[in-house]
């Protein structure tokens, strides 16, 4: 696996989201809390091509899967202002 220093940020650029600290709390707050029983691929809000850039990140362990992990944690808690930087 090559392991790249991505930011949470370029998680958000990468899925064609806009990616300023601002508008990426705003995202989870409007999108949060995530039902636990759903898969973060399967969140209703993605399009066809981020779910499906979430699934494969993560069905192959990429270098993109922790931050995966991360915005999939951070969906399901109740969303604090100021938690995500």
């Amino acid at each position: 696996m090559n392991l790249m220093n991505h930011r949470f940020s370029d998680l958000f650029a990468q899925l064609g989201l806009p990616d300023h600290p601002e508008e990426i709390r705003h995202f989870i707050w409007q999108h949060s809390p995530l039902d636990p029983a759903l898969r973060i691929d399967e969140a209703p809000f993605w399009t066809p091509a981020q779910a499906r850039l979430l699934r494969e990140e993560l069905s192959a362990n990429a270098d993109w899967a922790q931050l995966v992990d991360q915005l999939s944690n951070a969906l399901r808690e109740e969303y604090v202002p100021g938690d995500i930087e």
